[in-house]
C-alpha cells in the first residue's frame, strides 16, 4: 500500500509539471477592482523596467504565468502610479492581496520567504517617508537593523534589491558615506562570488566601479594611487599552493616579514606585466624579510600550474575567489594588500607601479 502511495504522489506531481509547465505564477485579488482594471507585471534589467504582461480583473481577481526564470529578480504589479515590488526565483508562485484605494500600502504578499521580507523592508521604509522621519534617530536604527539584515546573505536578491532602492533621486546607501558604500561593496562581492554568471552582477560591478571612482575623484586630497587603510588584523584563510601544501594566511604573516598578498589571474594580458614587477620586488628585498601570498582566480588548474611553476613565492589557487574574494572585499583584480611586520593591514596598492616604493616604507 506504501509503495503505490508513493507511486500515485509521483504521478500526480508529473502530471501538475506537465500541465503548468515550468512557469512562475503572480495572483491574487485586488477589492474595490472592476472586471475592466488593468493591471500590468513588469520586471527589472540593469536598472530600467519593462513590461511582462497586463491583465483585467475580474471580480477583483487577478492573475499572470510566465515562463520560470534562470536568476532570481525584481518584478512589481502595477496600477496607476503605484507599485507593489516583490522578487521571483525560478517558478515561484506569489499571491498578492490588496484593496484599489490604497493599493501599494494595505496589501500582503505570500508564497516566498524573500517576497515577505521585501513586503516589510518596503512597508517600514515607507512609514519613515511619510512621517518625514529620514533624519530620525529611530530611522538610523532601523537602516542599521537592515544592514545586519543584508549581511545575514549578502547574495540574496533581496540585498540586490535594498542597496539599489532610491527614495526620490537619493539612494538608500548612499556610496559617498563610508559605511554605506562598505554594505554596497558587501553585496557586490557576494554576487561576484556566488552568483558570476547572473545578469545582475554584472550590472552590481559596474555600478559600484563608477561610485569608486567618484569617490577618489572627490578625495582630490589624498593620495589616490595608495590608499593607506586603518590598521588592521589579517583576516585567515587557508589554501592549497603548487606543490599541494596548506598554507595558512594568517600563519605567513606571523613570522614577522613584510607580506603582499596578490589577487590575481594566470590566465588574463595583466599577469606577466604583474609577475615580473612582483619578481622585482621580491628579488630585492626577500633577504631583507618580504614574503609575497598570491591568490589566483583561475578555473583550469592544469594552465594554473604551468603559469606559475617558476614563481619563487607562494602561490595558491582560489577557484573564482570563492573562499577570499568576500573576507577581503575583492572587487578588481589585479588587487594588493601589504601586511607589515606586526601582522596589521597597513595600505592597498592601486598603483602597481607605485609596489616598490609602497613596500620599501615598511622593510
Amino acid at each position: 500500500m506504501k509503495k503505490l502511495f508513493f507511486i500515485a504522489v509521483a504521478l500526480m506531481a508529473l502530471v501538475c509539471s506537465c500541465s503548468d509547465g515550468n512557469k512562475f505564477k503572480v495572483s491574487g485579488t485586488v477589492d474595490g477592482a472592476g472586471d475592466t482594471t488593468v493591471l500590468y507585471l513588469e520586471t527589472s534589467y540593469n536598472g530600467m523596467w519593462h513590461l511582462v504582461d497586463s491583465a483585467k480583473t475580474d471580480d477583483g481577481k487577478f492573475s499572470f504565468k510566465e515562463d520560470a526564470i534562470d536568476y532570481p529578480n525584481i518584478y512589481r504589479l502595477v496600477y496607476g502610479a503605484d507599485a507593489i515590488y516583490f522578487p521571483i526565483d525560478s517558478i515561484d508562485q506569489i499571491e498578492i492581496k490588496t484593496d484599489i484605494k490604497h493599493f501599494a500600502e494595505n496589501y500582503t504578499i505570500g508564497g516566498s520567504n524573500n517576497a515577505e521580507t521585501m513586503m516589510k523592508f518596503d512597508k517600514e521604509l515607507a512609514k519613515f517617508i511619510k512621517a518625514g522621519d529620514l533624519n530620525s534617530e529611530a530611522f538610523k536604527n532601523w537602516k542599521h537593523e537592515t544592514s545586519r539584515m543584508l549581511v545575514s546573505d549578502l547574495k540574496s536578491i533581496v540585498s540586490y534589491y535594498i542597496v539599489n532602492k532610491y527614495i526620490g533621486d537619493q539612494p538608500l546607501f548612499d556610496p559617498e558615506d563610508n559605511s554605506d558604500f562598505k554594505i554596497i561593496g558587501a553585496v557586490v562581492n557576494a554576487f561576484s562570488t556566488y552568483r558570476p554568471n547572473d545578469p545582475r552582477t554584472q550590472y552590481l560591478v559596474e555600478t559600484y566601479k563608477d561610485k569608486l571612482r567618484i569617490r577618489r575623484a572627490a578625495n582630490n586630497n589624498m593620495d589616490r594611487d595608495t590608499i593607506v587603510a586603518t590598521q588592521t588584523g589579517v583576516l585567515d584563510f587557508k589554501l592549497m599552493d603548487k606543490a599541494g601544501k596548506m598554507r595558512s594566511f594568517k600563519e605567513v604573516c606571523s613570522h614577522g616579514n613584510v607580506v603582499i598578498l596578490n589577487f590575481t589571474m594566470q590566465s588574463e594580458s595583466f599577469s606577466p606585466y604583474i609577475n615580473k614587477l612582483l619578481n622585482d620586488v621580491y628579488s630585492k628585498y626577500q633577504s631583507k624579510g618580504l614574503e609575497i601570498y598570491q591568490v589566483s582566480f583561475d578555473d583550469d588548474e592544469a594552465s594554473w600550474m604551468q603559469s606559475v611553476a617558476r614563481l619563487p613565492w607562494i602561490v595558491t589557487r582560489d577557484t573564482n575567489g570563492a573562499i577570499t574574494a568576500r573576507i577581503y572585499n575583492v572587487t578588481e583584480i589585479p588587487m594588493i594588500y601589504i601586511i607589515n611586520r606586526s601582522g596589521e593591514i597597513v595600505g592597498r596598492v592601486d598603483n602597481i607601479d607605485l609596489l616598490e616604493d609602497t613596500v620599501k616604507k615598511y622593510i
